[in-house]
């Protein structure tokens, strides 16, 4: 996907504001997208997955690919 403040970026955004993950698993990053749904899920047992969740929709906002 483009960078920064792109329309994948947004879109990638508002995945992970339904599901943590979901926007990392769009911009094709597995093991990160792994990381926020297991901790997200972990801590909202403790009512401290909206923690997890809004790092997850920031992430997949300000994610920038690295250019080979």
């Amino acid at each position: 996907m483009a960078g920064q403040g792109s329309g994948g970026n947004v879109l990638a955004a508002l995945a992970s504001l339904l599901i943590p993950g979901l926007g990392q698993l769009l911009q094709g990053r597995l093991l990160i997208a792994i990381v926020h749904f297991v901790l997200a899920g972990a801590l909202w047992v403790f009512l401290l997955g909206w923690l997890i969740h809004l790092w997850s929709i920031l992430d997949a906002a300000k994610y920038q690919p690295k250019n080979p």
